[in-house]
Order: structure tokens, then C-alpha cells, then sequence
């Protein structure tokens, strides 16, 4: 991303506003601002997505006005509720769901188009990794199609092959059948909605504006179901696609001074809190409280004498501390001997503009204090972070290399796979010199992938499939029944090369 704003801005990009689900944890957070680091960047701030798109949807509105903001997304979905006026941002609720979004509608039409091709053919495509590679492009198409038209088609030739030769997928698939087979995604989207309406003490007839954020907001599904939830026609001033990055550009505005009179207001979107006696969730900061925000409370010891308490910071909405998610732990020692509840121990929250948590315990008796910034297993110390950077720079034209041979690896690997596969199928069926040749062309492939000649990978990826296609086609000539019309040319099958298969290994 920053290289691609930097080729069309023509200069060096050195500082960013990045924009995150509004149900982002602190984890998430830090990781993502952490990622921003790692690729260069100075991150003036994490701002949530629904609050960007109601800051590029309501930058000249003068009036008051309530915005509910629904954001749809490839695999996110949150709801926000903002007042906006006089250059004023605020964030009065948010909720959401970080586990739904578009991929979850693509999936329906995988696996439905996969159970129809099996009834058909007696073959699970999800079974084969590249099959369901293009399966999941091709669903993901069919999806935007129906936005704007009643029935589309869902059409993979040569998607796999057995002993009788190759495949086809050709299916229809209408819009109507779509929105049933979906019905339980879009129901799903009904409690956040109604958690932010309720957490921001409003009614659905006062909300003023409804502004539709996000690629899965374009489904006529979804359309529908917002404009009778609100009885309002959503908001057609903004492009789901932009928005979110548009008020991203305001606010890196806003923080550079260059736009002025703008104030946004902020919420977090989980309540944070600690774990007490009876392991018990105690809320220090509640959800949907205004950010940047410092609070603190007091809390004693559970024993007599006790010298040490143990701090264990808890973000979430359960009554147990054990059904929320822990962000860290932390340990405050030197506690004067005294009976139980007499000690007091201030335990401060401070949640900064990038809604990432900082916090201090201290005996109000000796002054002893003890502080942490919450580092959860998905963050990364300040000098793994530094070092990442450098290491980046230094070996950036290696990487380069590194990527080109691992994709090059990766479609020749699926190639001998699905050849290979192919030809054992077929069995007796192909004429034993074709099996061979192609069997020796599948083996030289294998033994260049254990290289690092790109070029050659490449080159004997190519004469497989070439080979294979053309002994695939002579087979299914050969096997035609008389006065049937011939076959196309039969083409090998062909990874794509956006789809790395990796390794990944824990570092230790």
C-alpha cells in the first residue's frame, strides 16, 4: 500500500492514518500499528472505520445530525452511531462482529456450487486445492453479478479431471436462491445493529442519516435490510468502496493541521477492566466510553499480610474473567503487611487517541507504582519492530528474488500435482509411452523445484502442461464415441499465481 501511494503520488510517503473494524481489540491494534512501523511508516493514528466514513460523509454538514454507519466489509462488519455538528465528531456507540463479512457469502456459493458438482460428478472440488481456488474467484464474481443482475452463470472449464478425462463446472445460479441460501448471514447482522442503537439511546426514527460503508453493502440483500431497519433510504453521497479512506485522508489532515475545526470523538469498543476476588471481570473503563480517556480506581488485597497482588487486565463484556479476553498481566510488590482490605492499591487506565491501553498500579501507601503498556501475544517489542525495518531495507532486492522463486515454485508444485493426480486416475486409459513422457516431464519439473533456477522452473512448468494437455486430448479423442462432436483442445491445469503455498515455523 505505501508503495502503491507513493507511484501515484510521485513522492516518498513517510507518515499514515490507518483505519481498523471499530471491534478491534487492543491486540489488533497494536499489531496493525506495529505492521504500519515494520513497513516504514509513521502512524499519527488508528482511527476506527465507521468513524472515518461519517467524517468524509458529514465534513460541510453545519447542523446536528445523528449518522448510523453500516460497514459491511470482506470479513468485518460494525455498526457505528455518531452526532455530527459544527466540525464536532462523536462516536456515541459501536458494535459489531469481527467474524462476518463478504467472504462469508462467497463461502455459501463455494460450498453450494461444490455439493451440486459432487451430486453431478462424484467429486469434491473442495478436495482439491486449486479447483477451489478458482471456485472461490469465480463465487466471489458471481456475487457482485447479482448485485445487478437476476441470474448469473458459474462456469469453470477443465476445473478437474479423473480416469474418463476432464471436467466441467457450468451452473446458474439466480439471485433469489442466493438471498435463501444466505438468510442466516443477513439475520446476523440484526443484534449489532440493534446494540448500537440501544447503547446510544436512540430510536431507529431518530437517526437522520444512514450511510452504507464497505463492497458487501452493494448487495440488494443487505440494501434492503438497512433501509427497513431504518425506514430511511441510505445515504448515496459516498462510495462504500472510498469512504473509510477519504475520512482516513481528513483526519491525517486534521492531525497535520492543514484541515481545521474538526474534533473527532472516538469510543472504545470493549469494556476494560480487571479480574477481582471470585474471579470476577471489574470494569474500569465501560464500552462506548469517549477516547482519549484516563480513570482509575481502588482496589485492596484479598489476604491478610499480603505483600504482592497480581494485576490481570481483562478487555470484554462478560461478568467472568475468564470468558474475556486477557490482555496481560502484571505484578505490584512491596504492599506494607496489613489485613486484608486495608491496603489500597489505585489501579489507573489510560486509553490513548489510537485506543491502545496503557496501565499503572500504585500503593497509595509507599507510592510504589508499577506500569505496563499491554503487549498481548500478537504485538511486538519496540525493537523487534526496529529491527524488522531494517532488515526489510537491507534485504529488500533478496526478498524480491525470494518471492519471484517461491511463486514460481508454487505454480510449478500445483502443476505436477494435478498432473500427476490426473494421469494416476486415468489408470490403463492412457497408452503407457504417453503416461511415461508425461511422468518424466512431472519428474524433471520435481527435481528443478528443489533449485533455485527460476527460469528453468518456469520453462519445464510450461513443457508439463503443454505435454499433458496434449495427451489429455488425443485420450479423449480416442475414447469418443462415433458421430459425437470432437472436444476442444484439453489445456492442463494452471495454478494461479496470486495463491503462495508457504511454510510457516514457530520461531523459538
Amino acid at each position: 500500500l505505501k508503495t502503491d501511494a507513493e507511484a501515484f503520488l510521485g513522492e516518498k510517503v513517510t507518515q499514515a492514518v490507518i483505519t481498523v473494524p471499530a471491534y478491534f481489540n487492543d491486540s489488533q491494534r497494536q499489531a496493525t500499528k506495529d505492521a504500519g512501523k515494520i513497513a516504514g511508516l509513521e502512524v499519527l493514528r488508528i482511527i476506527n472505520e465507521p468513524t472515518a466514513s461519517a467524517l468524509a460523509y458529514g465534513l460541510d454538514k453545519k447542523k446536528n445530525e445523528k449518522i448510523l454507519v453500516f460497514d459491511l466489509g470482506g470479513g468485518t462488519f460494525d455498526v457505528s452511531v455518531l452526532e455530527v455538528g459544527e466540525g464536532v465528531f462523536e462516536v456515541k456507540s459501536t458494535s459489531g462482529d469481527t467474524h462476518l463479512g463478504g467472504d462469508d457469502w462467497d463461502e455459501v456459493i463455494v460450498n453450494w456450487a461444490a455439493d451440486e458438482f459432487q451430486r453431478e460428478q462424484g467429486i469434491d472440488l473442495r478436495k482439491d486445492r486449486q479447483a477451489l481456488q478458482r471456485l472461490r474467484e469465480t463465487a466471489e464474481k458471481a456475487k457482485i453479478e447479482l448485485s445487478t443482475v437476476m441470474e448469473t452463470e458459474i462456469n469453470l472449464p477443465y476445473v478437474t479431471a479423473d480416469a474418463n478425462g476432464p471436467k466441467h463446472l457450468m451452473l446458474k445460479l439466480s439471485r433469489s436462491k442466493f438471498e435463501q441460501m444466505t438468510a442466516h448471514l443477513l439475520a446476523r447482522c440484526n443484534k449489532p445493529f440493534e446494540s448500537a442503537l440501544k447503547d446510544a439511546g436512540l430510536k431507529p426514527s431518530e437517526i437522520d442519516e444512514l450511510v452504507l460503508v464497505g463492497g458487501s453493502s452493494r448487495m440488494p440483500q443487505v440494501y434492503e435490510m438497512v433501509r427497513k431497519l431504518i425506514n430511511k433510504e441510505p445515504n448515496k453521497g459516498v462510495n462504500p468502496d472510498e469512504v473509510v479512506s477519504i475520512g482516513a485522508a481528513i483526519q491525517g489532515g486534521v492531525l497535520g493541521g492543514e484541515v481545521k475545526d474538526i474534533l473527532l470523538l472516538d469510543v472504545t469498543p470493549l469494556s476494560l477492566g480487571v479480574e477481582t476476588m471470585g474471579a470476577v471481570m471489574t470494569p474500569v473503563i465501560e464500552r462506548n466510553t469517549t477516547i482519549p480517556i484516563r480513570k482509575s480506581q481502588i482496589f485492596s488485597t484479598a489476604d491478610d499480610n499480603q505483600t504482592a497482588v497480581d494485576i490481570h487486565v481483562l478487555q470484554g463484556e462478560r461478568p467472568m474473567a475468564s470468558d474475556n479476553m486477557s490482555l496481560g498481566r502484571f505484578r505490584l510488590e512491596g504492599i506494607p503487611n496489613a489485613p486484608r482490605g486495608v491496603p489500597q492499591v489505585e489501579v489507573t487506565f489510560d486509553i490513548d487517541a489510537n485506543g491502545i491501553l496503557n496501565v499503572t498500579a500504585q500503593d497509595k501507601a509507599t507510592g510504589r507504582e508499577q506500569k505496563v503498556t499491554i503487549t498481548a501475544s500478537t504485538n511486538l517489542a519496540k525493537n523487534d519492530i526496529e529491527r524488522m525495518v531494517e532488515e526489510a531495507k537491507l534485504h529488500e532486492a533478496e526478498d524480491l528474488k525470494h518471492k519471484e522463486l517461491a511463486e514460481a515454485r508454487n505454480i510449478g508444485d500445483n502443476a505436477a500435482y494435478q498432473v500427476e493426480k490426473a494421469i494416476k486416475e486415468a489408470g490403463d486409459k492412457i497408452p503407457a509411452d504417453q503416461k511415461s513422457s508425461v511422468e518424466a516431464k512431472a519428474q524433471a519439473l520435481r527435481e528443478a523445484l528443489k533449485g533455485e533456477d527460476v527460469a528453468q522452473i518456469k520453462s519445464l512448468t510450461e513443457e508439463l502442461q503443454a505435454e499433458y494437455s496434449k495427451v489429455m486430448t488425443a485420450n479423449a479423442q480416442a475414447q469418443q464415441a462415433p458421430g459425437e462432436p470432437s472436444p476442444e483442445a484439453g489445456e492442463a491445469p494452471k495454478p494461479d499465481g496470486d495463491v503462495i503455498d508457504g511454510e510457516f515455523t514457530e520461531q523459538k
